[in-house]
């Protein structure tokens, strides 16, 4: 697949990048649209937003660096170069989470309403940003004979030449129907807001701790036998159904007052 889709002089489009900026404008997008619909306070969207991609990005890098200590301990002088390297997404996330919630603490904005939103909108911005990785030839997956296989041929990151498992587009797929979810579960099912947020870490987890096991890609780093975003997904998994079941459980306030009477 190819990565650098138009180049002029020094300056070079490159497909992964393309992809992540589609996934941001259509989360921001969504974002906005359900906070309206919702009564919520959508003009701080935006930086609701962009304060989630900033600690996000931050998160996803530094958690790489982390995942590669050694290769920089080992040439501290050459920190730009690795810069320039990898993402590890499950960083990202967590950071992304904890930059939106400080920018609703700031704002005094109803953060849990908010994630439910926000994670939605996550799922499908990484349904975008699979592809681009597909693009990049990033994130690839083991070597297989099944029909599924894929073969690249200008990878920048990843073997050309072999047939490998395509985890990026299976994993774009899942990103999708995941996003697809959260919306009916929010618009059909929820009770309390927070749920949502629950669901995310709940399926996303597993999802990628399964996929995990097809990804042939060493860089991403390991903690005994299992992968770094395994190892947090374990966490974030347990997170995650704590958080739905206490807020699912949680008494609504139309509840609370026929208790009352």
């Amino acid at each position: 697949m190819w990565n650098d889709w138009l180049s002029i002089g020094p300056f070079t489009i490159h497909g992964y990048g393309v992809m992540i900026a589609i996934g941001i404008i259509a989360a921001y997008l969504m974002i906005e649209s359900r906070a309206k619909k919702r009564g919520l306070d959508y003009d701080s969207v935006f930086g609701l937003v962009i304060c989630s991609v900033l600690f996000g990005f931050a998160g996803a890098k530094l958690l790489y660096l982390i995942t590669i200590l050694p290769e920089v301990l080992e040439d501290p002088g050459n920190i730009l170069l690795h810069l320039s390297g990898g993402w590890v997404v499950m960083g990202g996330i967590l950071a992304g989470i904890l930059g939106a919630y400080l920018y609703c603490r700031r704002k005094n904005l109803p953060h849990w309403a908010f994630f439910d939103l926000a994670l939605a909108g996550v799922a499908l911005a990484q349904g975008f940003g699979r592809i681009g990785c597909f693009f990049a030839g990033c994130c690839y997956g083991i070597p297989t004979d099944s029909i599924i296989g894929i073969t690249f041929t200008h990878s920048h990151y990843g073997p050309n030449g072999v047939k490998m498992i395509p985890t990026q587009l299976i994993s774009s797929g899942l990103d999708f129907l995941l996003c697809a979810f959260l919306v009916w579960y929010s618009n059909k099912k929820q009770k309390n807001s927070g749920e949502v947020t629950g669901l995310y870490l709940i399926c996303y987890s597993i999802g990628r701790f399964v996929l995990e096991f097809f990804r042939g890609d060493a860089a991403r780093g390991s903690v005994g036998v299992l992968s770094t975003s395994q190892f947090i997904g374990l966490f974030t998994l347990t997170a995650g159904i704590v958080i739905l079941g206490l807020r699912r459980n949680k008494k609504t306030l139309e509840e609370a007052e026929m208790e009352q009477v």
